[in-house]
């Protein structure tokens, strides 16, 4: 049986927290509760940013360090280090975004390839990972969404993604480390779906390389899944799949009532998890087909997720079986799952604290919409202090 209150254990949660961090984490979370103090405080830190003001270092001792694991893969090291005592994997995310470049893009292959060859000898490090838009434009992965005719220039720029795509995937299976490839905006999506199966049914063989995202806050994700299945199991190769609810919320509904088309958008917060639920459930029953990355703040979600694992007598750590949360969130879930056996790993953003400033505003920003996790993360860091001091 799964306790519930598996995740109320406050001194295992916060158990790599020093009390200043601990302080710290409740100052960021009560800030990131209010709503209107976010959007003042992400205008203002983008326009200091754009100014070249001396912020960095303000930032670098709050918001960042809190979230990130540093600026570069060495300097994430002792938290890589810190967590894998605590019985917790890391996936070392470089989330630089917005670039247009095709020196850019070949930056961040080069900087994929080589976190995936650092992380072949830590056993701690067990996936890579890396967003479409770094590997392309923005433009050119909508264009083949829509399906447009691309002129030359653009093929030939399309015909670069796939071969970056394909590097940085021969790359993870030399190595035998799992790729997770994040989901993006609906409008550039099935360009990324299509190229990610292409790479599944070239890596995932024998075993899964490839993780695609399923962003469960779409309501089409679980017939997009059963299809996919079926392709796979015809041809013979196994799925990979993170999901998480997503990222985009705002941003898709409001571009689906300005252009007058359905939003690609559950009803609901409700549907939205029971979309996810249902998603999971799937993937649980064809465990001998599909891997799974639980992406997930959500409790209820977790603890559905353990008593199937429970009812179908699964082991704790099997290999197929990941949790995963951000570093700087919901420690609660994860230290508690890992301490009771569970295979759970932390999303460790890192990179130059201006490049990985647009991914932390992100960040705030979904936090602020949701509320409720917000307050259950300030209830629990307050219960932490609380224990402390007596």
């Amino acid at each position: 049986m799964v306790s519930k209150s598996l995740f109320d254990n406050t001194e295992t949660a916060f158990k790599l927290k020093s009390d200043s961090e601990l302080e710290r984490a409740y100052f960021l979370f009560k800030m990131i509760a209010n709503e209107p103090l976010v959007r003042i405080g992400t205008a203002a830190t983008k326009f200091a940013l754009n100014l070249h003001l001396p912020v960095e270092g303000l930032i670098r001792s709050t918001v960042f360090d809190h979230f990130c694991g540093g600026v570069s893969e060495k300097d994430c090291m002792t938290t890589v280090q810190n967590l894998e005592g605590a019985g917790v994997h890391s996936v070392l995310d470089y989330s630089v975004e917005g670039k247009e470049e095709d020196a850019q893009f070949d930056t961040t292959v080069e900087k994929v390839v080589e976190l995936t060859l650092f992380a072949e000898e830590k056993s701690a490090m067990p996936f890579s990972v890396f967003k479409p838009t770094g590997f392309g434009r923005f433009a050119i992965w909508e264009k083949v969404t829509e399906k447009s005719t691309l002129s030359e220039a653009e093929a030939n720029e399309w015909e670069k993604v796939i071969t970056r795509y394909d590097k940085v995937c021969k790359s993870a299976y030399d190595s035998g480390i799992s790729l997770l490839i994040d989901a993006e905006e609906s409008w550039m999506q099935d360009a990324a779906d299509d190229l990610c199966e292409q790479m599944m049914e070239k890596y995932n063989k024998e075993k899964v390389i490839v993780f695609n995202t399923l962003q469960c806050y779409r309501w089409d994700r679980l017939d997009y899944l059963k299809e996919i299945h079926k392709r796979a199991k015809a041809k013979g190769y196994k799925l990979g799949f993170k999901i998480v609810r997503g990222a985009y919320m705002e941003k898709e509904n409001e571009r689906a009532e300005e252009m007058g088309y359905p939003t690609p958008i559950c009803k609901s917060k409700n549907d939205t998890d029971d979309n996810f639920n249902a998603v999971m459930r799937y993937i649980f029953e064809n465990l001998e087909d599909i891997s799974l990355f639980l992406g997930t703040h959500n409790e209820a979600s977790s603890y559905l997720a353990m008593e199937i694992m429970d009812a179908k007598s699964l082991l704790k750590d099997d290999p197929r079986v990941w949790f995963g949360q951000l570093y700087g969130m919901s420690d609660h879930i994860s230290y508690n799952a890992a301490a009771a056996g569970y295979n759970v790993a932390k999303y460790i953003p890192f990179g130059p604290v201006k490049d990985v400033m647009p991914y932390l505003i992100r960040r705030a920003e979904e936090n602020t919409s949701v509320a409720g996790q917000t307050s259950r993360e300030l209830t629990l860091l307050k219960k932490e202090k609380e224990r402390r001091k007596l």
